[in-house]
């Protein structure tokens, strides 16, 4: 375990110094030092309260810190909207997944993103690129899918999480914030999403994971960052430590 960084790594593709949020007399987090390094896995834990959903969305420009940084790639990076960070590269999976149930798999992957081609003045749907270009990008990260013209309604909570992340990867993301992505999860759906999450880390896309699945974040993640009371007190690479150290570090024993 070491003591938490005030000074951004080389090798960071996120990271915060000094990062406070507060709702009024709430506060939410204070000074706050993190960072996600190029290509691994990064978890985030902590308990009900802790702050960390509320970092992870002042980092992907959902919230506007009090006060701090935010450096991404490299550079001083505050985003004032969400669409920025989706612009500089990041993409977030949130619990609630943003998906349309009316809409086809292949419609939910270019939400907002469509793909057009142009007869004069007219911008009219190019349905059979997006449906060619859907299943590349799942077949790029081995995801099983009945078929790209499927309602999102008729399928899985694992199905439609699978479909959240693809959409998120296959936009050419650097970064993928995941929060609480298997929640909702029964145990073989949970297994799909955790193995899809390697897959990312395999091509080279880097991963923040918000979890309270101690077992989980030490199968998926390289470095954990634990979060207690609004302020982030304790780093440890995953595989130089234990469920009984997490937990005493979450809840303040250690």
């Amino acid at each position: 375990m070491s003591a938490v960084s005030h000074s951004p790594s080389a090798d960071a593709i996120l990271a915060c110094e000094g990062l406070s949020k507060h709702f009024g007399g709430i506060r939410a987090f204070t000074d706050v030092a993190f960072q996600a390094r190029r290509g691994e896995v990064t978890a985030v834990i902590g308990d009900n309260g802790a702050g960390k959903s509320t970092l992870i969305r002042c980092l992907v420009g959902v919230h506007v810190p009090d006060a701090g940084e935010i450096f991404f790639d490299g550079r001083l990076h505050p985003f004032a909207n969400p669409d920025e960070a989706r612009k500089a590269g990041i993409e977030t999976v949130h619990q609630n997944l943003a998906l349309i149930d009316e809409l086809t798999v292949a419609q939910n992957l270019f939400l907002n993103r469509e793909i057009v081609h142009r007869i004069g003045p007219l911008a009219l749907l190019d349905r059979k690129a997006m449906k060619q270009q859907a299943r590349a990008m799942l077949s790029r990260l081995s995801i099983n899918m009945p078929s790209v013209s499927q309602r999102v309604r008729r399928l899985s909570g694992g199905q439609r999480q699978a479909i959240s992340i693809c959409r998120a990867a296959g936009s050419g993301a650097k970064l993928v914030v995941m929060d609480e992505p298997t929640a909702a999860l029964g145990v073989q759906e949970t297994a799909n999403v955790e193995a899809l999450i390697r897959r990312l880390r395999e091509q080279a896309v880097s991963v923040i994971l918000v979890s309270h699945n101690f077992d989980q974040v030490r199968r998926l993640s390289d470095q954990i960052w634990v979060m207690r009371a609004g302020r982030m007190v304790a780093t440890v690479r995953s595989s130089e430590t234990t469920g009984n150290e997490l937990v005493a570090l979450v809840t303040g024993a250690a």
